[in-house]
């Protein structure tokens, strides 16, 4: 009947509509978990879709002459999916094979799965920094070991053991890295942490790319997703040629053998660098991306007596000793203090009123080359004071101030913005530190109060770099590039904008002949004896820079040949005494082999008293 119907029709409609409710649940439900949630997602991906990260190989670099100085080593981090992994498997022979033991890989394998950082099916590092042969080996077997599978790195190996502090090396990124870093880095990755390595850090690490790869229920592979179409190729770093000259920079290492000191030699036609050594060094290999790094890292770091990690060549800041003397002398004759035949009386000494500053040239009378040849104190303390009282004795701040915005032209008291980095400014004293200093006086200072700067042993204090620079002022009778190690064919744009600019300074050439034969003398018959090498015209000068804490500083720099000169160099040798005694027979010995090629038999017992000699153990005792 009529009722009956209605009734059905009514209850029809209700089973509609539960239905209808139950089914926009459901569906809302699967769209919130297929569109809405990532999380399960990405699970569901994971066990369908590996995304692999292809690394790239790191740029390598070679010397000037095309010698390979840094190459990369295969390395691999074994990965593992925890849903994928056969609970029957061979776990001893795993660990065989891969140079563990049993407790290890528990411990890698079992990770804390309510962390947001892990998930049993998605892969995760097991093991990092396998090594090439202990993975070819795995390799064979890994198809017994499903859930198991592999990423390939590259790690910096060096052909040769020089040139640790100059091409630095590479570490693991930190949290802080990886987060300013705009998605480059992630974890387990590696960049520059020290010298070139660091510095062109963007143009060696190259660009990642990613391979999209198929897998089926069981975790294997079974083909690229779209054939490759959403896949994308590593972009290696570009290969760098460097300035330096790896047979010079060798054997300059082998000079510096235990001693504490650097050398910078640069070409002055250029201003790339040819040798840079800072010493005490380490074998670059054993700071290598292996799994002993870490206690070859910390042996080096705990070496407070040799300190190998500080790079003394940009990073210490000495007292220049007397090599600072012919660059006040050309200040001096350009601003008409000195002249070619003004001469100076030494007594042996520099006196003012009951105070008296000693001169190790002895008595006599001086004009410019010949304060150099023999490297007259007293003479240079006349010029200082003359410099610091150019607007009276009262005025003391003006006449440093004026000189100081000289000496800035030379590269001093200032970062040469050379591409290297933690390069130091060295220091300039001027107006405001003295009048600090001397707080107790009422901030008043005179000239005798720091006549001491007049033959470098004062507050001023240089790189060896910046020494270097200023025997490459000197070779090139006034000017000089900003020294580099980039070489043009690497970015042409870069290094005309940086490193093809000439810097001039505020000296007329006419006066550095003069100079220069100073210099010249200085090797033939003055302070630096030890540094003539016949048929070759050295134009040198020494220093020796007083250290209240022990034993001198031995110091030195010069170019050759005089006319045309090819190669400029700065030696600071610590505790070494007189510039002629360590630090004028080596630069003498790095020059001629650059130059020569070898070194002449009359100076081989040079060569290797300077090899043989301790200076760090105080063994030598050739003098």
């Amino acid at each position: 009947n009529k009722n009956v119907r209605d009734r059905l029709k009514e209850r029809q409609w209700v089973v509609l509509g539960f239905i209808t409710v139950c089914s926009v649940i459901l569906l809302a439900k699967a769209a919130q978990l297929q569109i809405l949630d990532s999380t399960y997602r990405k699970k569901a991906e994971a066990t369908t879709i590996d995304m692999q990260t292809l690394y790239p190989s790191r740029g390598l670099l070679y010397d000037r002459n095309g010698k390979l100085l840094v190459h990369n080593d295969a390395l691999y981090d074994i990965t593992a999916t925890y849903n994928r992994i056969d609970p029957g498997m061979d776990t001893l022979k795993f660990c065989e094979l891969l140079g563990i033991d049993l407790a290890t890989f528990n411990q890698k394998l079992n990770k804390d799965w309510t962390s947001s950082q892990y998930s049993k099916s998605i892969p995760f590092v097991f093991l990092s920094k396998v090594s090439a042969p202990t993975f070819s080996y795995f390799h064979e077997y890994l198809h017994e070991f499903p859930g198991f599978s592999y990423v390939l790195r590259n790690a910096r190996a060096y052909p040769h053991n020089s040139a640790a502090h100059l091409l630095g090396y590479i570490s693991e990124v930190n949290r802080e890295e990886i987060d300013k870093s705009g998605n480059e880095y992630s974890p387990g990755d590696y960049s520059g942490t020290s010298g070139l390595e660091a510095y062109y850090e963007e143009k060696l690490r190259g660009k990642k790319g990613i391979a999209y790869v198929m897998k089926d229920n069981m975790g294997r592979e079974v083909g690229p997703l779209q054939g490759g179409f959403l896949d994308s190729a590593a972009r290696s770093g570009e290969n760098l040629q460097i300035s330096i000259d790896l047979e010079l920079q060798a054997y300059a290492e082998e000079l510096m053998q235990n001693k504490k000191g650097s050398v910078v030699a640069i070409e002055p036609s250029t201003g790339e660098i040819l040798a840079f050594i800072s010493a005490p060094a380490y074998d670059p290999n054993v700071l290598t991306v292996n799994r002993n790094r870490g206690e070859s890292f910390s042996e080096l770091l705990s070496d407070t007596i040799r300190n190998p990690f500080f790079n003394r060549t940009v990073m210490a800041r000495y007292p220049p000793g007397s090599i600072i003397k012919p660059v006040y002398a050309l200040i001096g004759l350009q601003e008409g203090l000195i002249s070619p035949y003004r001469q100076f009386v030494c007594e042996g000494a520099y006196h003012y009123k009951n105070h008296s500053w000693g001169c190790h040239a002895g008595p006599g009378v001086h004009n410019p080359v010949s304060a150099i040849k023999y490297s007259c104190n007293s003479y240079f303390y006349s010029l200082y004071r003359q410099f610091i009282e150019i607007k009276g004795f009262n005025q003391a701040g003006i006449g440093l101030e004026s000189l100081n915005s000289k000496l800035e032209k030379f590269g001093l008291g200032t970062a040469l913005n050379m591409d290297y980095p933690n390069e130091q400014a060295g220091f300039l004293p001027d107006d405001d530190y003295y009048k600090s200093l001397y707080s107790n006086e009422g901030g008043r200072w005179y000239s005798t109060y720091i006549i001491s700067n007049g033959i470098g042993q004062g507050e001023m204090e240089l790189t060896t770099t910046q020494m270097a620079n200023l025997a490459v002022i000197l070779a090139n009778r006034g000017h000089y590039y900003t020294p580099h190690f980039m070489v043009e064919k690497n970015d042409r744009e870069e290094f005309n904008k940086r490193f093809n600019t000439q810097n001039r300074v505020p000296i007329e050439p006419r006066h550095f002949e003069l100079i220069l034969e100073g210099m010249e003398q200085s090797i033939t018959g003055g302070t630096a004896g030890l540094a003539y090498v016949p048929q070759l015209r050295i134009c040198g000068k020494t220093g020796t820079s007083q250290n209240p804490h022990g034993e001198d500083h031995s110091v030195f720099f010069a170019f050759a040949p005089r006319e045309n000169p090819r190669i400029a160099l700065a030696v600071y040798i610590e505790n070494a005494g007189w510039g002629g005694s360590y630090a004028a027979p080596i630069g003498s010995l790095i020059i001629e082999q650059f130059l020569k090629g070898k070194i002449t038999p009359s100076r081989k017992w040079i060569e290797e008293r300077m090899l043989n000699a301790n200076l760090i153990e105080k063994k030598d005792i050739a003098g």
